[in-house]
């Protein structure tokens, strides 16, 4: 360890100071990079950790030799810029699918007759996680952005800083390939959380009663924005870097000297890569990839083809959204076996009692399955579901699980037929099932499960979207008697979270509790959660028949709780997509007494019961038009929601069924029976393609350009 005191001072030069914080610096560049980015470590950890020490005591000592490309600077410093908006240097596409060999085939086929013969192609692993653009100047890390709308993103500087396997200086080997004269460059690449990172996260989100992450994609994107840094170091994050903005910034003239080039640069890089020369190969490493997806500690969801030659992808160019010289063909959905032990009920928040497969735990896509929706007890008969069977279970749009079927040659003796209860399993109380509806409901008003399901849909992300308030938590508060109803939420205090009793002992048998830090989190939570939208409150009310989309349309007319209650059945009923039955439910449900009475304690701590209106932002093109999404959009990664929101900025009204009055359906991957019935009524389809450049231009590709974008002019107008 140098000495920084005054002695050493008098007696060593600050040029030499200087030097030798350079040399440690790149010392430890050296060392975090066969760590983090070869899993091949020189020296151990308490000589790594020395050297680090080291460095810090000398740039605390000299906060003059002190800079943002120090290893010392990974986690701190100022908030800055965060989440402000970033605009990229260029553009960056999404790329269209290839859901089989037979699609892929046909892309490499318009590629050869495009440029005369067939070219080499680069194959990469699709990572399942977050784009993410790098800007370094003279080698140096000074922003990092997410994808955003492929144009502009958000600055997460600060938080991807954390990321040991981002170099915050590019390595001098690497960036001797930049040309002369060019000042910054911006890398991109794909950040995620491995999965056992991931499974690591949900085990301590449920240990503390907090909400879980669907999958590593989500979790990795959720790590980024954090507003406090140092949770997002503690999230095991990683890179793989596969691509620059700029190719004429750098030396090389092909994606296989691009990867090359990029290592040589500190930066991680996937190592399953392959240079194919014929389809065969690109079959063969689609194929390898598919069979070790299972084994690799991230995820992937299918393989990117490549033109290699740079000047080739520029002669090639783009379509509108996407490049012409690449395809990403995704695998099928993981679909995997496992035996289902029982059948039971879950209770809702309108009563409505759902049966749920209780499975054998298995990895699906990610993370681990132990409970499927059966929908129904019709679904349950349809698909001869029996307790005892082993069932082919996956997640539809690789996110929600379901059981696809039996497997009737394995079935035992033993299989049980499965028939929805008489009574209540919360209750007691007798199940019935209104005519023309596929579900049971509890009709109690003091059903307790419905209780406990409308205080968590009141925390939820859609409604009022109370973070860290899951339902292990939310449970214990009612245990406790500090939850009743919804407006209970801003009674709680720091003291009654800090002290509340979760179930659990430690080690010397003392009783755990909730504990300052989640209390402190709950409570801003809680406060924050004042600041929603009245359509957050009118969905997070949990009437019946209304649901996000529906609040909002509501809200529209009528932007004032004190309107709403005033409005009669006829009045509500007369609004575009709402009738009778959901009218009858709103004014019935907002003059119940007891109903009121809680509104007015919502009211009165502070949240919203007006709401301003709106005025458009954009022209008003798709008004009139009704649309209905379906399927998981994977290029834009939007939501449902989120894409629906997009479409009614442009006045368009966003269904949830499809029928002849339908405009346009949009089929997203995986479309279903929506589909298919848009096809039987002559309903237009509209792929996910179309749905973007519909969402840039606010008007809908005319038929001939979506037959061009789907391949049926391939080739005419290259």
């Amino acid at each position: 360890m140098v000495d920084t005191g005054s002695d050493l001072n008098q007696s060593v030069s600050e040029e030499t100071l200087a030097e030798r914080v350079l040399r440690l610096r790149r010392e430890i560049e050296y060392h975090t990079h066969r760590y983090y980015v070869l899993d091949d470590p020189e020296i151990s950890d308490s000589a790594f950790d020395s050297l680090m020490r080291e460095l810090k005591d000398i740039e605390d000592a000299h906060p003059e030799l002190r800079d943002l490309s120090s290893p010392t600077q990974r986690v701190g410093g100022e908030i800055g810029n965060q989440f402000e908006p970033v605009v990229h240097e260029r553009r960056m596409y999404s790329l269209d699918n290839a859901m089989n060999f037979e699609e892929l085939d046909a892309w490499m086929e318009r590629t050869e007759a495009a440029l005369g013969s067939f070219v080499p192609l680069v194959c990469e692993l699709k990572i399942d996680g977050s784009s993410l653009a790098l800007t370094y100047e003279q080698g140096k890390l000074v922003r990092a952005a997410t994808r955003g709308d492929g144009t502009t993103g958000e600055d997460v500087t600060v938080n991807v800083r954390t990321v040991h396997d981002v170099p915050l200086r590019l390595m001098d080997k690497g960036y001797k390939g930049v040309r002369e004269g060019i000042p910054s460059i911006e890398l991109r690449g794909e950040i995620y959380m491995p999965k056992s990172s991931f499974d690591s996260l949900n085990k301590q989100a449920e240990a503390l009663g907090t909400k879980t992450f669907a999958n590593p994609r989500n979790a990795a994107a959720g790590s980024l924005r954090q507003k406090d840094p140092s949770v997002t170091a503690e999230r095991d994050l990683s890179t793989f870097m596969y691509a620059i903005a700029r190719e004429a910034s750098i030396e090389a003239s092909s994606q296989w000297e691009l990867l090359s080039w990029l290592r040589e640069c500190g930066c991680h890089v996937n190592p399953d890569v392959r240079l194919c020369t014929s389809a065969s190969e690109v079959h063969e490493f689609c194929r390898e990839c598919l069979e070790k997806r299972s084994d690799l500690p991230y995820e992937i969801d299918g393989v990117v083809v490549k033109v290699n030659s740079f000047a080739l992808q520029e002669e090639l160019g783009f379509t509108a959204r996407a490049p012409r010289w690449a395809i990403a063909y995704k695998f099928p959905p993981e679909e995997k076996t496992t035996i289902l032990r029982d059948i039971t009920v879950q209770v809702g928040r309108t009563g409505a009692c759902t049966p749920v497969a209780e499975l054998d735990p298995v990895l699906v896509a990610g993370s681990t399955v132990s409970r499927a929706t059966l929908h129904n007890e019709d679904e349950v008969q349809r698909k001869d579901v029996r307790i005892g069977d082993t069932v082919i279970i996956r997640k539809a749009g690789d996110v929600i699980p379901e059981v696809l079927r039996p497997i009737l040659s394995l079935r035992p003796e033993h299989a049980q037929v499965w028939k929805m209860p008489a009574t209540c399993p919360s209750c007691g109380s007798p199940l019935v099932r209104e005519e023309g509806e596929a579900a049971y409901r509890c009709v109690s008003l003091d059903c307790p499960a419905q209780a406990q399901e409308r205080l968590m849909h009141w925390a939820s992300r859609g409604a009022l979207d109370i973070e860290g308030m899951g339902e292990e938590l939310i449970g214990k508060l009612i245990e406790a008697d500090l939850l009743h109803d919804v407006a209970d939420f801003y009674q709680l205090t720091f003291d009654q979270l800090e002290q509340l009793d979760m179930g659990r002992t430690n080690i010397k048998g003392e009783s755990i509790v909730l504990g300052p830090v989640m209390a402190k989190k709950l409570i801003e939570a809680i406060e924050d959660s004042k600041k929603r939208t009245l359509s957050n409150v009118m969905f997070g009310l949990g009437i019946r028949h209304v649901g996000k989309t529906m609040a909002q349309t509501i809200t529209r007319v009528y932007p004032s709780m004190h309107e709403l209650r005033q409005a009669q059945v006829d009045d509500l009923a007369n609004i575009e997509g709402v009738g009778v039955i959901i009218a009858q439910s709103i004014h019935d449900f907002l003059h119940n007494d007891t109903n009121l009475q809680v509104i007015k304690r919502l009211a009165d701590v502070g949240l919203p019961m007006t709401q301003e209106v709106e005025t458009p932002s954009v022209p008003q093109t798709l008004e009139g038009m009704t649309f209905v999404l379906t399927g998981t959009l994977v290029e834009s990664g939007l939501t449902r929601d989120e894409a629906g929101e997009k479409l009614k900025a442009y006045g368009a009204k966003v269904s949830s069924s499809v029928s002849k009055k339908t405009s346009y359906v949009i089929c997203g991957e995986a479309a279903g029976s929506k589909r298919t019935k848009a096809e039987s009524l002559g309903v237009p389809i509209l792929t996910e393609r179309d749905f973007l450049e519909l969402i840039e231009t606010g008007l809908v590709p005319s038929s001939q350009d979506r037959m061009e974008d789907t391949g049926l002019f391939a080739g005419l107008n290259e």
